[in-house]
């Protein structure tokens, strides 16, 4: 049963995303474009919300907010640095703007800090941190891409002619590679480390390469682009040792306009432009939860798993900001995994001494002079478990 929480408050909510903080506390800010008309007017802010894992719920008031100039336009996307003490919005008006986040559980502030080398580079649309948060990226409408050291902001790449228009983009687990995606429907490989153009990812000739993912558990390096093949929307595997295509998978029926994989790499989710969202596990390919209309008739703005929850952020204009529990299996925690390890192993020495003081008398036979007592093992030879290998099924 999955619990959903809405703030349909007025105010055109743009995007949302989470906040990691320490002790594995999860706040989330919230982006909202300014309301110009009518009496209500209301300028664009940025609000910082707390989470609490119990009730599935974002606060009913803000931590923090910090009102943007009129100026600067309203807010347009979000990247929060892993380490959840800054994040850079892009703005309507042209440019990025960094903030510092202060404070703790007495009281948030939300500073703005000045970021001049990104401060007139025009409409960004879409920004990444790199995962171990030493570099930023940032792609606008103008199709330029730039790379950037953190925090010294030094640039690595300035390539104005990277796409015709730049629409999505992610960094790989090991932060070494940068996908980005394109309008036209192109997608492009660039090395983090000193910007150069490693690929072009194949395509068919009718196919649309839209949103790009890495796979982030560490052991699957892969790339998720979903694509549009005509009327058809797939997710196409990449291997990223060669940025050949593995094949595809149908993971929903509507188009989708954002995509997500959670922090430990086991589940991938498509938001739609319909409002629906689809998660499937990465393991196997196959849906494990399907949110039908969560914002009814509205796209997705922007989609993210919580960092340490099976819950998921979603925003749209219409809707405002959502905070969905999934309904996945649940998962041992690490402590439940020890002890029940630690019950088999008593059990099994228990077990191994009941056998030996019940067992045949052979056991008990009178010594020989040249005799000896048979030695008996309490475990027996491991053999080595072959791996389950669960394959995707993909389309060739």
């Amino acid at each position: 049963m999955e619990i959903e929480e809405a703030s349909r408050e007025s105010g055109h909510v743009v995007c949302g995303s989470w906040i990691r903080r320490p002790r594995k506390v999860n706040w989330a800010i919230i982006a909202k474009a300014a309301k110009r008309r009518g009496s209500s007017a209301s300028p664009a802010l940025l609000n910082i919300f707390s989470f609490d894992p119990i009730t599935t719920s974002l606060s009913s008031s803000p931590l923090a907010t910090h009102t943007l100039k009129e100026s600067d336009g309203d807010p347009v996307a979000i990247s929060v640095h892993p380490g959840g003490d800054y994040f850079v919005c892009s703005t309507s008006k042209g440019g990025c703007k960094l903030f510092e986040i202060v404070g703790g559980a007495t009281g948030v502030t939300i500073l703005a800090k000045e970021l001049l080398s990104l401060q007139n580079a025009g409409l960004q649309k879409c920004m990444a941190f790199s995962f171990d948060g030493s570099k930023l990226a940032v792609g606008g409408v103008d199709g330029c891409l730039r790379i950037m050291e953190w925090p010294n902001l030094r640039v690595i790449l300035d390539e104005p002619k990277a796409h015709k228009s730049i629409r999505d983009m992610d960094f790989s687990l090991d932060s070494e590679f940068l996908a980005t995606t394109s309008t036209d429907g192109s997608a492009r490989i660039w090395k983090a480390e000193d910007g150069f153009p490693l690929s072009t990812l194949e395509r068919g000739g009718d196919e649309n390469i839209e949103l790009c993912r890495f796979s982030k558990d560490g052991t699957k390096p892969f790339l998720f682009c979903a694509a549009q093949r005509g009327d058809i929307p797939v997710v196409n595997v990449y291997d990223i040792s060669t940025w050949k295509k593995l094949g595809f998978k149908k993971l929903s029926k509507k188009t989708a306009s954002t995509m997500a994989v959670s922090l430990d790499g086991k589940y991938i989710a498509l938001g739609g432009k319909d409002g629906d969202v689809s998660v499937a596990e990465v393991k196997t390919m196959e849906i494990y939860h399907y949110s039908k209309r969560l914002h009814l008739g509205q796209s997705i703005a922007s989609l993210e798993f919580c960092p340490s929850e099976r819950v998921m952020l979603t925003t749209s204009s219409e809707w405002g900001e959502m905070v969905t529990k999934l309904n996945v299996p649940k998962e041992w925690k690490e402590w439940q995994i020890y002890a029940l390890l630690f019950c088999l192993f008593m059990a099994s020495v228990i077990a191994a001494y009941i056998f030996f003081e019940n067992s045949d008398s052979f056991w008990r036979l009178p010594m020989g002079k040249d005799q000896r007592r048979p030695k008996i093992s309490l475990f027996g030879g491991s053999s080595t478990p072959t791996e389950d290998h669960q394959k995707w099924n993909l389309d060739l």
